[in-house]
C-alpha cells in the first residue's frame, strides 16, 4: 500500500536552486524503520553542495543532504525488534530535508517522554558530545575555542561544566554574549590575530592552553588556533576544512610537541553512542541546546534556510527546517 503513496521531498536540481519535488514514500527494508519527520537540522556541511563544487553531480536525490532529522516512527521493515509503531526518535540518515525518511534501526534512538516537545537533531548534539570526547580536557585546565557557531556554544558549555576555563573566541559579539551565557570566561572577538595571541597570554599567565578546539574550518582559525596551544597541548580540530588544502604551521607544531586530534567521526556507532549521551544529557538538563535553535524554516524555505547558514545574520545560531 505503501508503494501508492507520495510525499514532499526538496531536491537541489542545481547550484542555489531548489524544488518542492512529490516523490514516492520510502518502503523501509529489512531492518529499517521509516520516520515521518517533524524537523531536520541545517549543517554547514550542506554548504559546498549548494553553492557547487565540480564533485557533485545534480540533481541530488530527493531529501539528500538532510542528516540531522527526528520524528515518529510510522513504518518498521521486516526484523526490527527495537522500536514500536509511534516512538519519536532522533535519527542517522541522509535523505531527511523531506516529510519521511528511512534509515536502519541501529542509526537511531528513541527520545524519551520528557523531551517529547523539544526540538531534538539528534546528529550535531552527537557531534559535539564526541568532539569533547576526544579534547580529553581536565578541571583547572585553559581551553580555547576558536568559532562560537552551534558547535562552538555547545562546547563551551560542556567544558565549563567539567570545571575549566574556557575562553571563546568569535568573530560575531552576539555569539560571544551566548559563549559567556554558556559558561565561558573569557571572550575575545576575532579581529586581530597578534592581538588575540596577547590577550590569552595575558588570561594564561604566558602558559597558553591546555587544550584549543578550532571549529570554524576556515585557514585562519586553524592558523590562531596552533598559535595558541601550549607545547604539549592539544589542538583539536573540530570544523569542517571542505573547501581545499590548508598550510600549517609544521615548525610551531613540531616545536611545541603538539597533539593534534581530527574530532570528526565516521563510525556509525560512535556516532549511535554519542548521541545516546546527548539524549541522557538533554533529558536530565545537564545540556540545553534550546535557545541556540535560533532560526526555523518550512520545507520549501530551505534555500532561505541554507543562505542564513552562509550569511549568518544577527543572533544566528542554528537552523531548522520543521515539518
Amino acid at each position: 500500500m505503501d508503494r501508492n503513496k507520495f510525499m514532499r521531498a526538496a531536491v537541489v536540481e542545481s547550484p542555489l536552486k531548489i524544488r518542492i519535488d512529490k516523490v514516492p514514500l520510502p518502503v523501509p527494508d529489512v531492518g529499517a524503520v521509516r520516520v515521518r519527520l517533524e524537523g531536520c537540522g541545517v549543517c554547514g556541511s550542506n554548504l559546498s553542495a549548494w553553492e557547487g563544487r565540480p564533485w557533485f553531480n545534480y540533481p541530488l536525490a530527493p531529501g539528500e543532504l538532510g542528516h540531522e532529522g527526528w520524528g515518529i516512527v510510522d513504518a518498521l521493515g521486516s526484523n526490527t525488534t527495537k522500536f514500536k509503531l509511534g516512538d519519536r526518535v532522533a535519527m542517522l540518515s541522509y535523505r531527511a530535508y523531506a516529510e519521511y525518511d528511512v534509515a536502519s534501526e541501529e542509526s537511531m534512538v528513541k527520545l524519551p517522554e520528557n523531551l517529547r516537545n523539544h526540538l531534538f537533531p539528534g546528529e550535531p548534539l552527537a557531534c559535539a558530545i564526541n568532539v569533547f570526547r576526544r579534547c580529553r580536557i581536565e578541571p583547572g585546565q585553559n581551553v580555547a575555542i576558536v568559532g562560537i557557531g552551534f558547535m562552538g556554544a555547545l562546547l563551551t558549555a560542556l567544558a565549563a561544566q567539567s570545571g575549566v576555563n574556557v575562553i571563546a573566541i568569535s568573530r560575531r559579539k552576539t555569539a560571544l554574549q551566548v559563549a559567556q551565557a554558556c559558561g565561558a570566561a573569557e571572550a575575545i572577538p576575532m579581529e586581530d590575530h597578534f592581538r588575540i595571541i596577547d590577550q590569552v597570554n595575558t588570561f594564561t599567565k604566558s602558559q597558553g592552553c591546555d587544550c584549543v578546539i578550532e571549529a570554524v574550518g576556515c585557514q585562519g582559525p586553524l592558523d590562531l588556533a596552533g598559535e595558541l596551544t601550549r607545547e604539549r597541548g592539544r589542538l583539536v580540530i573540530a570544523g569542517y576544512h571542505q573547501d581545499g588544502p590548508r598550510q600549517i604551521n609544521l615548525q610551531l607544531w613540531n616545536w611545541r610537541g603538539l597533539d593534534v586530534i581530527n574530532a570528526h567521526e565516521r563510525d556509525p556507532a560512535i556516532y549511535l553512542r554519542g548521541m545516546e549521551a546527548a539524549v541522557e544529557a538533554v533529558a536530565s538538563g545537564t545540556l540545553n541546546p534550546a535557545p541556540l535553535f535560533t532560526h526555523t524554516y518550512k520545507l520549501e524555505e530551505l534555500p532561505e534556510a541554507l543562505n542564513a547558514m552562509k550569511n549568518r545574520p544577527d543572533k544566528f545560531m542554528k537552523a531548522l527546517i520543521t515539518l
